[in-house]
């Protein structure tokens, strides 16, 4: 059985097969002994996404009482969960992400931190997903933002709407009509400022 540990554009953990590009962490939020995750969905408000190869090392699933290693589908899905880049194993991506998200949020000399503050009030209400209005049509989002419709999740490419799943993007027919956000909006003006996460190869055109 796979274990719950991939995440979803709306940030809840589910269990999948698929295991995704990228990977990451919360903090400590699993059980070592039996591999499941603790009530908690996050330990520190540093939310980050990580690259599944560096430096040839290891690491045993949900094996140590360390940090919970989760996955995403792409980098857009952990955007939209509220993850960033991780600055140790990811540190061009994430000083890239820095000076964008600088640019797009009009502040100067930021620190990590300071934006890690941002994303855990703009990704969480009341300890679930936080939801944000559209303030531009759908087709002005930029490329890598992440919507939501109902239950099911969209994933903005060339003006287009893609419906995401754990394995995988598929074409919508047709823009949904009302969407609300599921990107934070810094992380949005993060995307309009220049910065392109990484697809996962069903975005593709």
């Amino acid at each position: 059985m796979p274990l719950q540990n991939r995440v979803t554009p709306t940030g809840e953990i589910i269990a999948t097969p698929h295991r995704g590009m990228f990977t990451g962490n919360r903090g400590i939020i699993h059980d070592p002994a039996t591999k499941t995750l603790l009530r908690k969905r996050w330990s520190s408000p540093a939310w980050l996404t990580c690259t599944c190869e560096f430096r040839g090392r290891r690491r045993e699933v949900m094996a140590q009482q360390s940090w919970t290693e989760l996955f995403f589908l792409d980098e857009a899905t952990a955007l939209a969960a509220g993850h960033r880049p991780c600055f140790y194993c990811r540190r061009d991506d994430a000083n890239r992400f820095r000076a964008a998200w600088e640019k797009g949020n009009r502040v100067h000399d930021v620190r990590m931190h300071d934006i890690d503050t941002v994303l855990h009030h703009e990704r969480l209400d009341h300890g679930k997903k936080r939801l944000h209005a559209l303030l531009v049509p759908l087709d002005q989002l930029p490329e890598g933002a992440m919507i939501q419709q109902g239950e099911t999740s969209f994933l903005v490419r060339q003006g287009r709407a893609l419906m995401w799943s754990p394995a995988g993007y598929s074409a919508a027919e047709q823009l949904p009509g009302e969407a609300t956000l599921l990107t934070p909006p810094s992380t949005l003006r993060t995307l309009n400022a220049g910065y392109r996460p990484v697809l996962h190869t069903s975005a593709q055109p």
